[in-house]
């Protein structure tokens, strides 16, 4: 071929793909405007998921994440060691540590004397479910709740250790848990964003390590499944209100022209993220009409916002507000809540520290469960609370007689869900008389993931996006079901 029709030839190719994105793009501007146009049968109305359907049948819908950030203690809640008692000061025999390896914080320490809890444990439950005093609210619903005491992790430092188990991945740049909920199956409501965040600040650490928004972003998935965040205040969403002197029909007409804009643009380059931003630009569209009904809970009954510890009236963004929001959320569609509360890196002070930490989580978080089950939407609802890593049986720094502190721990820690195709009031798991070790029934957070996306209808396996040539997942190249924890 000649250097004329070689340059013909590309000409040709350009334009065709040229013409193609831009199809695409005025494709997808329709199907925003009238999402019926183009509704699998498959799927639900309103989803904008890129499965045709799910693998199988699923028991959850949708799932609610209270993520504890900064690493809980274990210890200290849930994993209930009484012989504890008696090594309390003494030094973590070499057989337990193994020589495992420590963080910075306490890789200088010469001594390293077990901790007991200074609070005490009380049986609830059918079972008989030992839980700390400090979560009197949560022991009530113990019998909702599946315990995983054996969680476990390669990470020991926060950063990597939430985006580990957040994106399955230790370093940044893959997309988050509900980034790949919400490409793979979208949202039940076109008003609503299928993946929305909220943050509070604990009572606990408050210098604890700041919250990036890639633990909810998107990753190398198309923008309009990263989270949206939700903040407190008369403006959830940034940027969603029209400004000053701006009506609703100038923004449409705006959005309009933007639109048209846009669609020339994919026409030229062919970015998918073109389109991306046009389906953004929609959707924050529709959100004015819908997100000041979903954050007005004036007409909330006064026995609701009592359980969940809120006063009336109040418009404060703190966890026990935001749990309610969570509620209200999925009962509008929302596909996947994450609300993260910080303060649980008890370095020092932590006796103080965590009753501060308990007070702000215990009764929100049991209020949420039970109001879902209440309003029949805890079956097809998966709620989870926990963080990235649990707490060392160590103290780190002085022991004293009523105070301590404890360092990062991986290798073994607790969590809890409920609902959405999970069995109730059970224990899974086992760690040793320290816990410190595993010693039944290990679950890594992959095999927590893809046990998640199975409770909604997924094969981790198969929900995955080419990027730079290889077929990326959630739970990377690991993951097993978690087969003793399904209902």
């Amino acid at each position: 071929m000649n250097a004329h029709h070689e340059l013909q030839s590309l000409l040709n190719r350009r334009h065709f793909f040229g013409r193609m994105s831009g199809g695409i793009g005025t494709l997808g501007l329709a199907s925003l405007l009238n999402p019926q146009l183009f509704a699998s049968p498959g799927q639900p109305s309103g989803s904008h998921g890129i499965l045709p359907s799910l693998h199988f049948a699923p028991k959850a819908k949708r799932v609610i994440y209270l993520f504890m950030s900064g690493g809980p203690s274990h210890i200290d809640l849930f994993d209930y060691k009484p012989g504890l008692k008696a090594h309390h000061g003494k030094e973590l025999p070499g057989s337990i540590r193994m020589g495992q390896r420590l963080t910075g914080m306490t890789s200088g320490q010469s001594t390293f004397p077990c901790v007991a809890p200074m609070s005490s444990f009380q049986q609830h439950g059918k079972n008989g479910t030992w839980v700390s005093e400090l979560l009197p609210h949560t022991g009530r619903i113990v019998d909702d709740l599946c315990l995983i005491k054996s969680m476990h992790t390669e990470a020991i430092n926060h950063d990597p250790a939430v985006t580990y188990i957040q994106t399955g991945h230790q370093q940044a740049g893959r997309p988050s848990l509900g980034a790949w909920l919400s490409y793979g199956i979208g949202s039940e409501n076109q008003q609503m964003p299928s993946f929305v965040v909220m943050v509070s600040q604990g009572s606990g650490n408050k210098t604890d390590q700041p919250l990036s928004t890639r633990y909810w972003g998107n990753g190398f998935l198309p923008g309009q499944h990263q989270g949206v965040r939700f903040r407190s205040g008369s403006d959830p969403v940034l940027y969603l209100s029209n400004p000053p002197g701006l009506s609703n029909e100038a923004r449409r007409r705006m959005l309009d022209s933007v639109g048209q804009i846009n669609v020339m643009a994919a026409q030229s380059f062919g970015d998918p993220e073109i389109n991306a931003r046009i389906a953004q630009y929609e959707m924050a569209y529709r959100m004015q009409a819908s997100v000041p009904e979903l954050t007005d809970l004036a007409g909330e009954p006064k026995h609701v916002l009592e359980s969940y510890g809120i006063k009336e009236g109040a418009t404060d963004g703190g966890f026990a507000r935001n749990c309610l929001l969570a509620r209200r959320m999925v009962e509008r569609g929302v596909r996947f809540v994450q609300l993260m509360h910080r303060g649980w890196d008890q370095h020092g002070d932590l006796p103080r520290q965590i009753r501060g930490q308990c007070r702000d989580v215990d009764q929100p978080s049991a209020a949420l469960v039970q109001d879902l089950k209440d309003r029949g939407l805890l079956e097809d609802t998966l709620v989870i609370w926990g963080g990235e890593f649990g707490r060392t049986v160590y103290s780190q720094g002085s022991l004293t007689k009523d105070n301590h502190g404890r360092d990062h721990h991986g290798r073994c820690f607790t969590l809890w869900m409920a609902g959405g195709g999970i069995k109730s009031g059970v224990v899974h798991g086992q760690t040793d008389d320290f816990c410190y070790n595993i010693v039944q029934d290990p679950v890594h957070i992959h095999d927590f993931n893809a046990t998640m996306l199975h409770c909604l209808g997924l094969d981790h396996e198969k929900l995955t996006f080419k990027f730079q040539g290889r077929h990326f997942r959630l739970t990377d190249v690991h993951g097993e079901i978690v087969k003793g924890i399904l209902a």
